[in-house]
């Protein structure tokens, strides 16, 4: 039997140095041939041009949080990775700031396919010491959970606080996790030897925080089988004026604010013969399908593919409709997502008839977001004015440092030949001189985090800082 290859999470707010840790650990005289994942939060990707030696063995995941949505992109990338497995001695998984290391180890322990090839060797969580007290005092939930599940806390930036405020962090970081190891670092410069192939991520410790740890989070809220014969249906959207709280008998916990009140996830699958009772098994099913990008539909269009994801425009109507054919009898499955409050899933042939579910079934999760918190994420052509370009970001941080928990960026400058690489968390700015162009085209992408952006102010601003 083949052994199992270690994945080791790194996980950490935004901007604790989980890629500065990255960069030593592949830097690293180990003759460890590692494969790097990253999980981004933002529309673009800015990570992978700061991780060194790792050209082609690093996967982006850009779809936001590694929760029930994002854990599809991850199984498909484990997946290709399971191809040339002999390539590697260890995985590591570097998750967005944002992210809850819950689900990302639920993946490795209640996924079938992923469990023969990997085994979750650890979680390592790097705080900031010079802003985690804040996050820690507004309860920030992914802070607290991520200190919770660590199996290594690495206390980072420890010069930038005095003795008795890292000693004050210390004392409360144990006092929320009295199993993990606690190591002191500037610059993330932990002893690489203790935290990769550390023997496994306790399984038992996660439960006893977190009871339901093991039953996994799902992309979709609800899921119906229908038995039909073969003809054309309507799926119907449209105000129910009986009953205001018919969320098929759940309340709506599950609030990943993935989307809008203007739009709903669905999914069509064709069910086997026998199967049609057992929707947790359905559900696994089209999980993944679920988690890809999905097409975008309006109203009176068709679901033409069977296990593809739609997102239904629901906008400017009361009612919508949706179509979809049968060439022979057939029992369906419907999962969908979110679904604006009062409106009601019904399923009609073409001769008006309802058909109503032999089986249904709820699904819930726990993952949340503060909502107050998103990402600006730019991409411009030409050259900056070096100039002007720090003096704006010098004069955005001074007006709202404490809104942007994190900054990053690669751009190109006028009459230089090298990337400019800039980081920021908080009122803190860093930068430094990259790699050089060399035949590649300059290309300049920003990503800021943060409370309460203003989009348009920044990009307007960027753009007037270029040559």
């Amino acid at each position: 039997m083949r052994p199992k290859v270690p994945v080791t999470v790194l996980t950490g707010f935004l901007g604790s140095g989980k890629t500065t840790l990255l960069n030593r650990i592949l830097s690293e005289d180990h003759g460890l041939r590692i494969a790097v994942i990253e999980n981004e939060f933002g529309e673009i990707g800015i990570d992978q041009d700061l991780v060194i030696n790792a050209d082609e063995e690093v996967f982006e995941m850009n779809n936001g949080c590694i929760c029930c949505n994002v854990r599809g992109d991850l199984i498909r990338i484990l997946g290709e990775l399971a191809d040339r497995i002999s390539q590697f001695d260890l995985v590591i998984l570097e998750t967005t700031g944002m992210a809850d290391p819950g689900p990302v180890a639920q993946t490795f322990l209640v996924q079938e396919d992923i469990q023969d090839y990997y085994q979750l060797d650890g979680i390592i969580t790097l705080v900031d010491a010079k802003h985690v007290g804040q996050h820690l005092d507004d309860e920030t939930d992914e802070v607290l959970a991520q200190v919770a599940f660590a199996d290594r806390i690495i206390l980072n930036k420890i010069d930038l606080v005095s003795e008795e405020e890292k000693q004050a962090i210390r004392k409360r970081l144990q006092s929320m996790n009295t199993m993990a190891e606690l190591y002191e670092a500037t610059m993330a410069d932990a002893p690489i030897a203790e935290l990769l192939d550390i023997g496994g991520f306790d399984v038992q410790r996660a439960v006893d925080m977190k009871p339901n740890f093991l039953e996994p989070e799902y992309p979709f809220e609800w899921g119906g089988v229908w038995q039909l014969p073969a003809g054309d249906y309507l799926l119907k959207l449209a105000e129910d004026h009986h009953d205001h709280d018919h969320d098929h008998d759940h309340d709506h916990d599950h609030d990943h604010h993935h989307g809008d009140e203007s739009r709903m996830s669905i999914l069509m699958t064709k069910v086997d013969k026998g199967s049609e009772s057992d929707l947790q098994a359905l559900a696994e099913k089209v999980f993944v399908e679920f988690s890809a990008e999905p097409e975008t539909i309006l109203h009176g269009q068709a679901l033409e593919i069977a296990d593809r994801h739609y997102q239904l425009t629901l906008e400017g109507r009361d009612s919508y409709e949706f179509g979809f054919s049968l060439s022979d009898e057939q029992s369906v499955a419907f999962f969908s997502g979110h679904a604006p409050h009062g409106l009601k899933l019904k399923l009609v042939s073409q001769d008006g008839v309802e058909h109503s579910p032999i089986s249904e079934d709820s699904f819930h999760g726990e993952h949340t977001h503060d909502t107050k918190v998103s990402s600006v994420s730019v991409e411009l052509p030409g050259l900056f004015n070096g100039s002007q370009l720090n003096t704006w970001l010098e004069e955005f941080l001074q007006e709202n440092g404490p809104d942007v928990y994190r900054m990053k960026g690669i751009v190109g400058l006028e009459g230089q030949d090298y990337r400019f690489v800039f980081q920021g968390v908080h009122m803190i700015f860093g930068s430094q001189k990259g790699a050089e162009w060399g035949d590649q085209t300059p290309f300049n992408r920003l990503v800021f985090i943060g409370k309460n952006l203003n989009e348009s102010y920044i990009l307007e601003s960027l753009e007037n800082c270029l040559a």
